[in-house]
């Protein structure tokens, strides 16, 4: 059977696995966009692998020989963001003891990956709205216009869409951004993938830890084409490598496997993962860690103020303790989150700048 372009262009990209139907439109929207200099949105949840998206983009692109930046927005604070972004001169800030270029200075005639666009504030949003349309800035604490030609990739695990409507993301970036939307699928919704992946990471795992396995139990593939992965494909990899190094035999087994995969612990999920507040409290629930009396007047409070210290301590222990950035993904501002922290008992450590 001949093969058309159309059939080429959904061909699998190098370095991502997966021939699903789902993943084959990415693929087919990946090579297509490449050859333009229009900005791209990747959209997907934590895990579905955007950064290897982003990657692929400019690998494809006529950019391919100029450099590929990739700056995490919601690991650093507004003020360090900013300067990370646009660079800054001596003395501007404190700390600021030499003149420094910028992101998008060291991305010049390549592209630039914006990780967890969402997690911007209306203030660098501004920035990154000049540099879309006028290709130039200054860096911090100085008056002189720098000029770019950088390619912009943005990425975000919300709808951006929904921040909009929240206001807390600028709608003309929005459609800035917005030129070509890419949507990655959850794991979820493409576990034809799955059984490729794990000889994929099997593989990789074995070799790294020099390990011979040389089968995967079918209860063991059962177990891992039925977990609901919130975590997604960034989940599984470290599922099959704690099986590889926690094996004894030749045989990967489902003792092997974490109890939230073999289904004896519920998973309890994270907001953008898949999960919600309704999800979240049955799984509470279920798990005994929410239980009252009956009758009791106040179980609702009790429930939904246990929900939210629980969804609280799990979001800021998925940010690396970096309030600002779970405070970004809670959609709430930094200081709602403290006085949470301090409600809770969870205010154990010094608040982030």
């Amino acid at each position: 059977m001949l093969r058309t372009p159309a059939d080429e262009t959904a061909d699998p990209l190098e370095g991502i696995i997966g021939q699903s139907p789902a993943m084959r439109d990415v693929y087919a929207m990946t090579r297509r966009v490449a050859a333009s200099t229009a900005s791209v949105l990747l959209i997907g949840e934590t895990g579905t692998g955007k950064e290897l998206i982003a990657r692929a983009i400019h690998d494809l692109s006529p950019r391919s020989s100029g450099p590929f930046v990739r700056v995490n927005c919601g690991a650093l604070s507004e003020s360090l963001l900013e300067s990370e972004l646009f660079g800054h001169v001596r003395g501007s800030f404190t700390g600021a003891v030499a003149n420094r270029a910028g992101r998008f200075e060291a991305a010049h005639t390549g592209t630039i990956f914006l990780d967890e666009i969402n997690s911007t504030t209306p203030k660098l949003q501004v920035k990154l709205l000049r540099v879309l349309q006028e290709r130039e800035f200054e860096r911090v604490g100085d008056t002189e216009t720098i000029r770019v030609d950088t390619r912009v990739i943005a990425a975000s695990n919300r709808e951006l869409l929904d921040e909009v409507a929240r206001e807390t993301f600028r709608e003309d970036l929005y459609y800035r951004l917005n030129v070509v939307p890419i949507y990655l699928p959850p794991l979820r919704n493409r576990r034809d993938d799955i059984p490729t992946l794990v000889q994929h990471f099997l593989a990789v795992y074995c070799r790294e830890n020099d390990r011979t396995i040389t089968s995967v139990h079918p209860t063991v593939m059962e177990a891992l084409c039925q977990h609901h992965w919130p975590g997604n494909v960034r989940e599984l990899q470290n599922v099959m490598e704690r099986c590889v190094i926690l094996a004894t035999g030749e045989e990967l087994t489902r003792d092997l496997l974490p109890p939230t995969v073999r289904g004896e612990q519920p998973a309890i999920s994270m907001p953008g993962r898949g999960g919600d507040l309704d999800s979240l409290a049955r799984d509470l629930v279920e798990q005994g860690m929410a239980t009252a009396p009956e009758g009791d007047a106040n179980l609702f409070e009790r429930v939904v103020s246990r929900v939210e210290r629980e969804l609280i301590a799990q979001m800021l222990a998925a940010c690396d303790g970096v309030q600002l950035k779970a405070a970004a993904r809670l959609g709430i501002n930094r200081n709602t989150l403290r006085k949470k922290l301090i409600e809770h008992g969870l205010d154990e450590s010094p608040e982030d700048d």
